[in-house]
């Protein structure tokens, strides 16, 4: 499809023009004046965000470091062969389902972990993953929700193994979790 042109100007329309904007002279240079050259973007903001961490690092109650090394889930029901706990840490089985329990208070969560636990047996879905978070944010007694899924894999029968997440899947911050068939 193409474009209408537009109409063309009357002889009437131009002496308007003319009449209204004065007499004009053509602008002439002779030299062509090159754009200065702009400085490299800044990333101020970045730089800031990046500063903003390290204080918050420093002046956290619970040393991240010390979560992430130190509090590792692991758990091997008796009876299991041990092999099965190194597969699971290994990621050798795959990840079926997951839920998420970040913002959910501890009641909230306990009743979710049994529920979601249930239903993936339920439709044998063996291997899932819980991720809790590291519990940074928690207060003196330290990570809440890992504590509590730590506590609730541990009394339920239908739990083989679990063990914390490799770091690409959410390392300390989520448990594997590898069930019995129903």
């Amino acid at each position: 499809m193409t474009k209408p042109r537009p109409p063309a100007i009357g002889a009437e329309d131009r002496h308007l023009f003319r009449e209204a904007v004065g007499p004009v002279r053509p602008i002439v240079r002779d030299r062509v004046i090159a754009p200065r050259a702009r400085p490299p973007p800044e990333p101020r903001q970045a730089r800031l965000d990046e500063a903003q961490v390290a204080d918050e690092l420093m002046s956290s109650a619970i040393d991240p470091a010390v979560l992430e090394i130190g509090e590792e889930l692991s758990y091997l029901k008796p009876g299991v062969a041990p092999r099965i706990l190194v597969r699971l840490k290994r990621g050798h089985y795959s990840i079926a389902d997951e839920i998420d329990l970040h913002q959910m208070t501890a009641e909230v969560a306990r009743v979710a972990v049994k529920e979601f636990l249930d239903a993936c047996r339920r439709a044998d879905r063996l291997c899932v993953k819980i991720i809790h978070g590291k519990g940074l944010r928690s207060r003196a007694p330290g990570p809440v929700l890992k504590r509590l899924v730590d506590h609730v894999l541990r009394r339920r029968d239908d739990v083989l193994a679990f063990a914390s997440a490799k770091p690409a899947e959410g390392g300390t911050g989520a448990t594997l979790v590898l069930l019995r068939r129903a």
